[in-house]
This record gives structure tokens, C-alpha cells and sequence, in this order.
């Protein structure tokens, strides 16, 4: 049995709780009780969640636990003596501890993440690497293993973790069965993008709309204004003016855009070359497509490629 102890506090990030199910499903494919979970605090009792609605938890006490996963927050708060004495002491029995969000930040304060990788919600990662020096973060990461630390991105990147977590327990069968139960990918890379290209255009019209789903599905085309303006039924003209207007970017930017993000996938979900990569993405050749990944990572593809791998 794989007695797994979620430690909420006051506040905490409500969507943490998702990856319960993950948990409680993966009992359920296997036919037999291989998860249990419990919620901790400090004090114990009732913890009112960031949705405003209460949990009944245990106090810390001297229980072990296979695992150890500390919840996020929408906030950075401070981390009480009683959290950071518990983690430490855990730390000398639990076989991995992990956290979601800004829970990377409690497991910083004990001193669990000295020297090495995490992460952590985008807009938390620059403050957790001032505070936190001797902690390598890597902010642009689903989640992250390093020995038996397990650090997660914030919101839904909990149940990744949890698939993660449930396919080195129960094999890469079970994980599926419980992505598909749960309607979702099976399942993003940990070294995945918490961005979306297509979330940061967000354009305001349907027909620029119309024009990135299908650049999105077409990457292998040139993808000429010419080709995008008719998607979007406008002259090219009158397509180049509203596309900048709208998104802030160039067609051929926000094309470049898809295709770095498209390139970048198949590296973290594959075992592609770099040309077919290329190729499949519509960039022709290895050399466009590493001058288009250092604009917008400051690396070749095959440095990126290599860490994922790592991170895998």
C-alpha cells in the first residue's frame, strides 16, 4: 500500500485536490487498494481552501508515508517552523516527497531542494530562485524528478504529477488507463512548456482565429500570407493589418511561434531526429530550425532536446 499524504495548509490552491482522482483511479484499474490518501496541516481539524470551503484534515504526528506532496498556493506565504521542522524529519523516511505550485517554495525553506532541479508555477519561479539560490529552477517545466523530489508547475500540472507518480508505481498500462478515465493526454512530458502560443495570440476575431487553427494543421505548407489571408476570407492586405492588430505580431512571427512550439512537442513526446522534426514542422531544414529556437529559447534544439530527455 502506498500511503500518500497531501499537506494543505490555510489558503491552499483548491485545484491540488484533482490529483486525488488520479490516485483513487488508479485503485481502481488495478482492482485493489494500492493508493491511500490523507490530508495534513499542522494543527489538524478543518482548512479552509482557496475556493473558500473547508477540508477535514490530520495533524502532523509521528505516521510515515510512502509520499509526501505539499499543495500550492495562488499566494507566496510564509512557511511556518512547525511545516519546515515536519518536512525535514519526513525527509529521513518518505521514500519521495513532492510539491504543486508554490509548494516547491516550503520544500526550499526546509532545505530539500538544495542543489537540485525544480519547478514551479511561472509567475513564482524568478522569486523562488532569488530566495532560494542553491535551488536549480527551471521555470518552463510541468514537473521535475530529481532523486526522489518531485516538484510540479501550478493549477492543472497537479495531475501530471499524479500520472507521473501512478506509471513509475503501476507501469505505463495503468497510467493510461487512468489518463483515459480522467479525459486527458496521456501524458504531458515533464519537461513540456507550461506556455501555449495559441493562448498568449489570443486573437479577437473568428476569422484571425480561423487562420492560426489552420497554420496549427497545416505546419508543413509554406504558409504564405497569401495562404493565411484566405483562411481568414481577407485580402492579404487587409490580413497582415488585422492578424498585428489583433495579436501584436507579424503573421510570419506568430508562424515561427507555432512552429518552435510544434517542434518542441514532438521532442518531449518522441524520439524524432532533428531533421525529421524539421521537416514535420515545416521548417525544411535543421539550420532554420535551430536559429528560429535560439530567438526564443536561447538554445539549439539539441540542447533542449538532450535535457528532456533527462527530465523523462
Amino acid at each position: 500500500m502506498h500511503n500518500i499524504g497531501l499537506i494543505v495548509y490555510p489558503g491552499f490552491q483548491v485545484l491540488g485536490l484533482a490529483m486525488c482522482a488520479s490516485f483513487e483511479l488508479a485503485n481502481m484499474a488495478a482492482d485493489e487498494p494500492v493508493y491511500s490518501i490523507a490530508l495534513l496541516s499542522e494543527q489538524g481539524g478543518p482548512v479552509m481552501t482557496s475556493a473558500g470551503f473547508g477540508v477535514e484534515t490530520r495533524a502532523f504526528d509521528e505516521r510515515s508515508f510512502d509520499t509526501l506532496l505539499v499543495m500550492g498556493d495562488n499566494l507566496i506565504r510564509p512557511t511556518s517552523p512547525g511545516m519546515v521542522k515536519f518536512l525535514r524529519n519526513a525527509s529521513l523516511t518518505t521514500r519521495r516527497l513532492g510539491s504543486i505550485c508554490t509548494g516547491a517554495i516550503v520544500l526550499a525553506e526546509a532545505g530539500l531542494l538544495d542543489g537540485r532541479r525544480a519547478t514551479t508555477h511561472w509567475c513564482h519561479a524568478s522569486a523562488l530562485q532569488r530566495a532560494y539560490p542553491k535551488v536549480k529552477v527551471e521555470e518552463d517545466r510541468i514537473f521535475i524528478n530529481d532523486g526522489n523530489i518531485w516538484t510540479a508547475a501550478g493549477m492543472s500540472a497537479c495531475v501530471d504529477l499524479a500520472l507521473a507518480l501512478v506509471e513509475k508505481d503501476l507501469g505505463a498500462q495503468v497510467a493510461r488507463v487512468v489518463a483515459r478515465q480522467l479525459v486527458v493526454y496521456h501524458r504531458r512530458a515533464g519537461g513540456q512548456s507550461q506556455f501555449s502560443v495559441m493562448l498568449e495570440l489570443e486573437p479577437k476575431t473568428d476569422r484571425i482565429q480561423a487562420a492560426l487553427t489552420y497554420a496549427k494543421h497545416n505546419l508543413k505548407s509554406t504558409l504564405s500570407v497569401e495562404e493565411l489571408a484566405s483562411a481568414a476570407n481577407l485580402s492579404p492586405r487587409q490580413f497582415s493589418r488585422v492578424f498585428h492588430a489583433e495579436t501584436g505580431q507579424s503573421p510570419a512571427k506568430a508562424i515561427e511561434n507555432l512552429r518552435v512550439e510544434a517542434a518542441r512537442l514532438m521532442m518531449e513526446t518522441g524520439r524524432h531526429s532533428i531533421d525529421v522534426v524539421a521537416s514535420d514542422t515545416g521548417f525544411g531544414d535543421r539550420e532554420r530550425m535551430r536559429r528560429a529556437f535560439i530567438r526564443a529559447f536561447g538554445q539549439p534544439p539539441q540542447v533542449i532536446q538532450r535535457a528532456n530527455r533527462i527530465v523523462s
